[in-house]
């Protein structure tokens, strides 16, 4: 299955799920940060939204609240992401790299860490294109 195209406020919800696993919609709009909070029917129309993307599965009920967790890892939406803002460059990560950089985003030893990534792919004969 395609992972579901999430908003900002779903990665923030989702944020939640994958660091503090399952949760309750009253857990989740407590845990969301107080002066960026917003209003718990919010929190659950976006839970609700996440269960029917797929993202979410409700897990039991505990008195009137049902548990919800993640049905997809951060890892897999991560990599969706890049794969789209990646196309938003022409699939090239070169002029990507390059704004990273130029705009300070880019540390050395984030250049450093990847370049022994790369290394290890080479040596255990992975294609850097990967």
């Amino acid at each position: 299955m395609a992972e579901p195209k999430l908003s900002a406020l779903e990665l923030r919800i989702m944020n939640e799920f994958w660091s503090r696993g399952a949760r309750s919609i009253r857990e989740i709009h407590e845990s969301v940060v107080k002066r960026d909070r917003p209003a718990y029917t919010t929190v659950q129309t976006m839970v609700y939204r996440l269960e029917a993307k797929g993202a979410l599965r409700r897990t039991r009920k505990i008195g009137n609240a049902h548990i919800f967790e993640a049905t997809t890892s951060r890892a897999s939406v991560q990599t969706r992401l890049l794969k789209e803002l990646l196309g938003l460059f022409g699939g090239s990560a070169q002029p990507l790299m390059v704004h990273l950089v130029e705009t300070g985003k880019v540390t050395r030893e984030d250049i450093d860490g990847a370049m022994e990534l790369l290394r290890t792919h080479r040596a255990n004969g992975k294609d850097d294109t990967e």
